[in-house]
């Protein structure tokens, strides 16, 4: 009889355990920020047209990873509550499922991408100078997106069984491949053609690539999680509804945040191209800040949903609060560190005067509510455990659509380029606290349910 994986956190004391698991999601998630940083810091030094179709591409880059990291959560929250329950087969099922839906969906989104580049970037506002590099990136890029798909579904599924070291390790070693071949191939390094961006996008596919072998590595033969036995449709079809649930609301969250970040380059593509590549390396940078809170929120989800399937609410409730001191500790710690640094980090990436200043702007007045920020993530993967990823989404369109959005169309109109960032700020404050009101109240009444649930029994 097959051996029964072992809920590893259902047991130990909490602080430590979140600590100890965060520790290394930290080390692959900065391997991740790192890994999009050198496309930028590299791809910098070829001009600022070029740098621009790197702000440009960003977001629907985001929108497009967004269906697997949807559907990796949705996997992961899932998994971990079975896990709890320490059903094996189920996680088997479920893992091997969850892996054949991200391939299902990737070939459409193949297609539709390769033929869609020029219209689309157009409408995102991209001038003649800046769309052939689009397109250049673009075309490498969507024909590797199973390389992409592999490695966010995988190891969601791995942290879902309270591993956070190889994932961690799986993205580190994404970011070195990286790190080597952006200039090798940018460049023309040695025996390497000069492929300009073009190289960019190789790079990264290859980096994708290794990590995703590695990936199915680890579940097919240490996790044991992948099964290659022949079962009904309406199994997998099953399955596909569970991940699903959770997945597609995960998704459209997901996509919300480029779909914002779009309308907002919109908006400061009025100032100009610097102004746009200024946000664009901002942004990249704000992903240090997010690294500890980001890897956090992911243990948080195999955490709760482990204690959650062995009923062991008092672990559920200390892991929220724990995880929302960290946030806000990290958050202030973080906010000073850039503001001392914000111009010197600048001049990493640009010598032009207004993408300087841009960049500075931003990072002196956001992270100010980073913290905050922190919360809403971790509450946002809490409810997603608990089975209610539209209340996630809700909260997530209210910062979005309610707050941040119309504050930046008017602030922008008063104070200009800054009052985009201040209205930024402000909706992680507010967006913040809603999340940590909400993830209260959900917890006391999933635990009444199951209480109930089981006193009919």
């Amino acid at each position: 009889m097959e051996k029964i994986k072992k809920a590893i956190l259902t047991e130990g004391n909490i602080p430590n355990q979140l600590f100890r698991m965060t520790i290394p999601m930290v080390f692959g998630l900065m391997g991740m920020v790192i890994f999009n940083l050198a496309d930028t810091f590299f791809v910098s030094k070829l001009g600022s047209n070029q740098l621009a179709a790197l702000s440009f591409i960003f977001p629907v880059i985001l929108v497009i990873n967004s269906i697997a990291i949807g559907i990796g959560l949705g996997a992961a929250a899932v998994i971990s509550k079975v896990v709890g329950e320490k059903n094996h087969q189920k996680v088997k099922r479920l893992g091997t499922d969850s892996i054949l839906l991200g391939l299902c969906l990737v070939v459409p989104f193949l297609i539709i991408g390769e033929l869609t580049i020029e219209p689309l970037f157009k409408l995102l506002g991209a001038g003649k100078n800046v769309l052939p590099y689009i397109k250049e990136y673009m075309v490498i890029w969507y024909f590797g997106l199973i390389a992409v798909t592999i490695p966010m579904i995988g190891n969601n599924i791995i942290r879902a069984m309270g591993d956070t070291k190889i994932p961690g390790l799986i993205m580190g070693v994404a970011a070195i491949v990286n790190i080597i071949l952006d200039p090798l191939l940018i460049f023309g390094i040695g025996p390497f053609p000069e492929l300009g961006v073009k190289g960019a996008a190789i790079a990264t596919v290859i980096g994708r690539s290794i990590t995703g072998l590695v990936a199915i590595y680890v579940l097919c033969f240490r996790e044991r999680v992948i099964t290659f036995v022949k079962v009904p449709l309406k199994n997998i079809l099953e399955s596909w509804k569970k991940i699903l649930y959770i997945g597609i609301p995960n998704s459209l969250i997901k996509m919300t945040l480029p779909f914002a970040s779009a309308i907002i380059i919109k908006l400061l593509s009025t100032y100009g191209a610097e102004a746009v590549a200024g946000y664009g390396v901002a942004s990249k940078i704000q992903f240090f800040a997010f690294v500890f809170t980001g890897a956090l929120a992911s243990v948080m989800g195999p955490f709760i949903g482990q204690n959650v399937g062995a009923k062991k609410f008092e672990r559920v409730n200390t892991g929220r609060k724990t995880g929302e001191i960290f946030s806000l500790i990290a958050g202030i710690i973080l906010a000073g560190i850039f503001f001392i640094f914000a111009k010197p980090l600048a001049l990493l990436f640009s010598k032009n005067p207004a993408v300087i200043n841009t960049i500075t702007m931003y990072i002196k007045i956001v992270p100010i509510t980073y913290g905050a920020q922190g919360v809403l993530k971790i509450g946002t993967t809490i409810l997603n455990v608990l089975n209610k990823p539209f209340h996630a989404i809700g909260l997530i369109i209210i910062q979005l659509f309610v707050l941040y959005l119309p504050l930046a169309l008017l602030a922008s109109k008063f104070y200009g380029e800054i009052g985009i960032y201040i209205a930024l700020a402000i909706s992680y404050l507010f967006g913040g606290g809603l999340a940590h009101l909400e993830i209260k109240k959900q917890i006391v009444l999933f635990r009444k349910h199951i209480e109930q649930e089981n006193s009919e029994k």
